[in-house]
């Protein structure tokens, strides 16, 4: 689905630079030609920043959604909580020491690990919270 996007943006840029280039020769020439204009500054910065705003809108924005949401999932995590860590282990949160970043990880009977809040890379279950009970 991107490729497409990527290709359907390359072409339409594509157009743009050929219709500007039509446009200084149905107008007799350049801005060196005599009677000739040069081009107003906006025109000639539509192309970039036409550029700038798909990039914005297909990549830079979803991307810092993504990373929000991911801080807010790590900030939410709670005791009981099933989860995966950025190394595929997958585990119950067991403890959680809010002081130093760190979690308590069992990943099997007697086998419990400590791992940093920031290598969780999804919640496979969450725990209902006390709140959402009543």
């Amino acid at each position: 689905m991107k490729n497409k996007i990527w290709a359907y943006m390359f072409l339409f840029i594509a157009q743009c630079s050929v219709f500007v280039s039509n446009a200084y020769a149905l107008g007799g020439g350049g801005p060196d030609a005599a009677g000739g204009e040069a081009p107003n500054m906006l025109v000639t910065m539509f192309p970039f920043i036409l550029m700038f705003l798909v990039l914005y809108l297909l990549i830079i924005r979803p991307q810092q959604k993504k990373q929000k949401d991911h801080e807010t999932m790590i900030q939410e995590l709670k005791k009981g909580d099933k989860v995966v860590t950025s190394g595929g282990m997958h585990g119950t949160i067991t403890g959680v020491k809010e002081k130093d970043g760190i979690l308590t990880v069992q990943v099997a009977k007697d086998v419990q690990v400590e791992v940093s809040r920031g290598s969780i890379s999804r919640v496979a279950e969450s725990k209902p919270s006390k709140a959402s009970k009543k």
